[in-house]
């Protein structure tokens, strides 16, 4: 079995490709909805001998099938929200001290220790059931931290104790409560990161990150929006320090693939869907085919550009409905 601490160890492409073939190798023969997805493919895993070559698994099969390959009982399920009501995803971890790991790990690799910051976590519907990922990592980051906390509908407390607050804060929220925030108080911020984690949950109206960071701007009074990408199905977080444009740590990487033919892999800076190498997945699928759009930057940093229209029905998907 691959460790954390391996995975984390990683300094290198060549490592990070050798720690691929190895997961992947024990992946396609312990979970059996990769396994059989890999067999629809009419793929031998012993064939495969690049990082190009592994095979994705649809991130919709997380809905309908337990991804998983731990030894022994998980310790926790996370579940995705389930806007609209659709069905929810379900992340079956083994162990959550590797959860832990992976989320401080790579937070503190781009902005320092927690526990230099203040943590305020504007969560209200991530709040408002049980098995959010991001809630855990948030109230562990608080935890940590030592100061800040988490703020449901309260903006009036949330700005009182921010204005007395000294340190470095973080504010981290899910997008229309931000929204709501800098628009019915405007505070002007100071020595404050402000974080939006994406969607708007069917509260209030899309919008493009742009106009979305514009708008924050403005209300809150700074001069860039940093951003989260990060989902139920995985285990490790992406950062973005401005503009939209993120970056994974070291265990991590994007891919972007032809929406036309999802077994091939565009060159950088070319749209195309998103295809993801979670190295710290190590008991359910490192290799995820997600249903967002992007583009991919030759130094590994990537951008999001929405979701795939059709996404349930396009390419190998279609092998979905026969596991």
């Amino acid at each position: 079995m691959i460790t954390i601490d391996e995975i984390l160890r990683i300094s290198s492409p060549q490592e990070f490709e050798a720690m691929a073939l190895r997961l992947f190798a024990f992946q396609a023969q312990r979970c059996k909805p990769y396994a059989d997805y890999i067999a629809l493919l009419g793929i031998e895993p012993c064939e495969v001998q690049r990082v190009e070559d592994i095979p994705f698994l649809p991130i919709e099969l997380f809905k309908s099938h337990d991804i998983y390959c731990g030894e022994a009982e998980p310790e926790i399920i996370f579940t995705s929200s389930n806007t609209g009501g659709t069905v929810p995803s379900r992340h079956i971890m083994a162990s959550t001290e590797v959860y832990r790991r992976a989320f401080v790990a790579a937070f503190e690799s781009f902005y320092g220790p927690i526990e230099q910051w203040s943590i305020y976590g504007l969560l209200p519907n991530y709040l408002e059931r049980e098995g959010s990922s991001l809630v855990y990592m948030v109230d562990e980051m608080i935890r940590r931290a030592g100061s800040g906390g988490f703020y449901l509908n309260d903006y009036e407390r949330l700005i009182a104790d921010m204005e007395r607050d000294t340190k470095p804060k973080l504010l981290l929220g899910v997008s229309y409560a931000l929204w709501d925030l800098a628009e019915l108080y405007a505070p002007k911020l100071s020595n404050t990161i402000v974080m939006e984690t994406g969607g708007m949950k069917g509260r209030r109206k899309e919008l493009s990150k742009s106009e979305l960071h514009d708008i924050l701007c403005r209300g809150f009074g700074v001069d860039t929006i940093h951003s989260e990408y990060g989902m139920a199905e995985l285990t490790s977080q992406a950062y973005s320090r401005g503009e939209g444009i993120f970056v994974p740590p070291h265990w991590m990487r994007v891919l972007v693939r032809d929406v036309n033919d999802p077994m091939d892999h565009t060159p950088a800076a070319m749209r195309g869907g998103v295809d993801i190498i979670d190295l710290a997945n190590i008991t359910s699928c490192a290799f995820i085919r997600t249903q967002d759009m992007g583009h991919l930057f030759d130094d590994g940093r990537f951008m999001l550009e929405g979701r795939i229209a059709g996404s349930d029905i396009r390419g190998c998907n279609l092998l979905v409905h026969n596991l």
